[in-house]
């Protein structure tokens, strides 16, 4: 991953935690170049960066918008169909 598309995704993460609640799909549309398997990688950095410095909020929010996202783009399994 490149430097330059490392910043790109910390600042989509950046607009995700600063958009109005409910807005967070309509961020995520405007730039589905970004919306790949780094992407959901460097959420789940800043998730856990989050969770260790005690903002729990945080953590939780990114960690619900990756696992929707891995489902979107088929690398989250989708376990309710399995006995």
């Amino acid at each position: 991953m490149t430097q330059q598309r490392e910043d790109l995704y910390f600042n989509l993460i950046d607009q995700l935690l600063r958009c109005p609640n409910g807005q967070e799909p309509e961020v995520l549309e405007a730039q589905p170049e970004l919306l790949d398997a780094g992407f959901i990688q460097t959420i789940m950095q800043v998730a856990t960066g989050f969770a260790h410095q005690g903002n729990q909020d945080g953590a939780q929010f990114l960690i619900h918008v990756a696992r929707e996202l891995s489902k979107e783009l088929g690398l989250y399994p989708d376990l309710s169909n399995k006995e």
